[in-house]
């Protein structure tokens, strides 16, 4: 499982990036990958309110960090943890502008009715500190973290506050913090770690693995964790796959290829299937191994990809019926 957090404060080592340490220390000690954005030092343009994601799906600005890295990891992750001091009542500028560039994920959900098929699993947290004492200095935050992970599709699971945090150690120094995040970690990652590990592997990753392991996602998220790579992976998913699994109500944007090595070197799978291409499959001691033998569609009409998809679809219920009996 992959735990991602967005470290909202601009100061460097202040509380907050001792929070959210201290957070994803406890989740790497549970058996998460984890990975910590530092939003204050990525390129992320604001939002321009221009409106075209609500229509295309997709932000106008394409070349900034958010279009090619957090989009992406914001889709991947299974928990997302926000963590920010208050700002006038709510997080910084920086994390503002992360927020509200996720306007377009709330637009391909609410605007183009697709579903991320991860988001049915995904969970949300909030870490936030303050300096005064005031009881309503948390409100605004913890609205603002309400819609945006209602956005990225995460459950709002709760947050951890703390009032009074103002010089630098005060949060180290906090009696009871290193208990409450050791709670809120098991809270949360407990659900994830009895789930099944399945990898699906094709040449490029772009196609029928992905859809594989995303139609195992969206039936099964809970009790699976599938996984897919390539053995000579793609620059970029299929396009046309895109649209074959849309057409399902299914949103695949933003998903990314991956190789043998880098999917291994994140889990240990407890079953892998390829999709035609066993001979090149990792040998993980104790993995069962499948092999669907299934065509390529990649270059073939768009009938035919959804064809494949279908197949696909009809493979992973039955699937999902033999590992869950």
């Amino acid at each position: 499982m992959f735990v991602l957090g967005l470290q909202g404060s601009p100061r460097k080592k202040g509380n907050t990036h001792y929070l959210i340490k201290t957070f994803m220390n406890e989740a790497e000690k549970s058996g998460a990958r984890t990975h910590v954005i530092e939003v204050a030092k990525k390129n992320i343009i604001p939002c321009k309110g221009c409106g075209v994601c609500e229509k295309k799906g997709y932000c106008v600005t394409k070349d900034d960090d958010m279009t090619l890295e957090i989009y992406p990891l914001l889709r991947e992750a299974d928990v997302i943890v926000a963590a920010s001091p208050i700002y006038f009542y709510n997080v910084t500028a920086q994390l503002k502008a992360l927020i509200d560039r996720s306007q377009t994920l709330w637009s391909r959900k609410y605007r183009l009715n697709i579903e991320d098929p991860q988001g049915k699993m995904r969970r949300g947290f909030l870490l936030a500190l303050g300096a005064t004492k005031g009881k309503n200095l948390f409100e605004g935050v913890k609205l603002t973290a309400q819609y945006f992970f209602d956005a990225v599709s995460a459950k709002n699971e709760g947050s951890l506050t703390y009032w009074r945090i103002e010089h630098p150690g005060d949060m180290e120094k906090h009696p009871t913090v290193r208990e409450e995040v050791r709670d809120a970690v098991a809270g949360l990652i407990k659900p994830f770690l009895t789930r099944k590990i399945i990898l699906f592997v094709c040449r490029e990753n772009a196609c029928r693995s992905q859809m594989a392991s995303t139609f195992t996602q969206y039936l099964a998220g809970d009790k699976i964790e599938a996984i897919s790579a390539g053995s000579e992976p793609a620059d970029k998913i299929n396009p046309d796959m895109v649209k074959a699994m849309q057409e399902k109500g299914i949103d695949m944007a933003f998903r990314r290829t991956r190789s043998l090595s880098q999917a291994v070197s994140d889990v240990t799978p407890d079953m892998i299937i390829s999709m035609g291409c066993q001979e090149e499959c990792p040998l993980i001691p104790g993995a069962e191994i499948q092999d669907w033998d299934l065509p390529d569609p990649a270059g073939q009409s768009m009938e035919f990809m959804q064809t494949v998809r279908d197949e696909i679809e009809s493979r992973v219920k039955d699937l999902v019926r033999s590992v869950l009996i």
